[in-house]
């Protein structure tokens, strides 16, 4: 049975040049024999994504949005050197295949990796997999020991010192993304200026520097038929920060039965499955084998919440001024409201 995700033909205006893609390769990596072709993952917000075939190879190709200057957000050169420097130090990263800087071959500076085949869990696992709840509690305590044995890395030894700059990181996130979302505020959605304040005020110190993924979530996670995790995907955010800003991050994605209609209707990843984890559940996981001691997770989580709630806003930035007509993103300014909600319910309650 397989659950691969999907492809399609690539998008009107979001062709790759066969032929100047197959030059480069000849090039790079001449072992690669056979016929290219090409197809485009439909999963995905930001870099696009593509399946090269090059005879029995299969290879994704990431680059940035056609159309526009890339950003950090879309900066191919550094998830390109966090493969390189993560390979062979964990086991879970694509394998780096060729990064090209020349934007005459497509347009824009790219790079491919080998493809981890396998199945990735997004909102609502297949029925056809019949997971028992044993079976998912196993799969998320998998997914949280990932994410530690990530933070657990030597990034001195990896010599990925230059990947980001960890101190003040806690300072700089909530001063950058509430000068982010006050940016992109429209007026059909909520000022956040009461937890903005909130998390100025109850900065908790900081808790070391880790290498952090800043996306880590089931669906950037890649399975095996008997559902252990085999990959770890979209490193283009990593940095190095507060590997507990990272868990923050990570916790606002991970929605239970008992928040309401408003998160459920928003939950992107599997993680009310009969058997999963609740939050409070991957915190006390993840903090037993980390050596930090008992902390008191109600900042970590609003930050993470306040944070989702910036990305989205500035994905619906872009929709309430016509920039995209994507109806997707339409539906964004609702998801903001909902992520008010649950970060001010719980800075009231003081629990994750």
């Amino acid at each position: 049975m397989s659950f691969d995700d999907a492809t399609r033909a690539p998008l009107p205006g979001e062709e790759l040049d066969i032929g100047r893609l197959s030059d480069f390769l000849k090039q790079e990596r001449p072992g690669l024999k056979g016929e290219i072709e090409i197809a485009q993952f439909s999963s995905g917000h930001s870099n696009l994504t593509y399946l090269v075939k090059v005879g029995e190879d299969e290879l994704v190709l990431r680059r940035p949005p056609f159309g526009k200057k890339p950003k950090s957000g879309h900066d191919m050169h550094r998830e390109w050197t966090v493969l390189n420097a993560l390979n062979h130090h964990f086991p879970y990263i694509p394998e780096p295949v060729a990064y090209c800087e020349d934007p005459a071959v497509l347009g824009a500076p790219f790079f491919l990796m080998r493809r981890i085949r396998g199945f990735i869990p997004r909102r609502d696992l297949p029925k056809e997999l019949g997971i028992e709840p044993a079976a998912m509690r196993h799969l998320c305590e998998q997914v949280v020991d990932v994410h530690r044995e990530l933070h657990d890395l030597d990034y001195h030894g990896l010599n990925m010192d230059s990947l980001g700059h960890p101190d003040g990181y806690v300072k700089r996130q909530i001063e950058g993304w509430s000068r982010r979302y006050r940016d992109a505020r429209t007026p059909d959605v909520p000022d956040f200026e009461d937890t903005m304040a909130w998390l100025s005020a109850n900065q908790p110190p900081e808790r070391g520097a880790a290498i952090i993924h800043n996306d880590y979530r089931f669906d950037n996670i890649v399975l095996d038929d008997s559902l252990n995790v085999i990959g770890v995907l979209d490193w283009e955010m990593a940095t190095i920060g507060d590997p507990l800003m990272d868990l923050g991050a990570s916790l606002a994605y991970w929605v239970e039965p008992g928040d309401g209609p408003g998160m459920e209707a928003i939950r992107l990843v599997p993680t009310t499955e009969p058997g999963s984890l609740t939050r409070r559940e991957v915190v006390n996981r993840y903090l037993a084998g980390s050596g930090h001691e008992e902390v008191d997770f109600t900042f970590y989580y609003v930050y993470g919440l306040f944070r989702l709630a910036g990305i989205a806003q500035q994905i619906y930035y872009r929709f309430y001024n016509g920039q995209t007509k994507d109806p997707r993103f339409g539906r964004l300014g609702k998801a903001v409201h909902v992520l008010e909600n649950a970060a001010r319910r719980n800075i009231e309650e003081g629990h994750i």
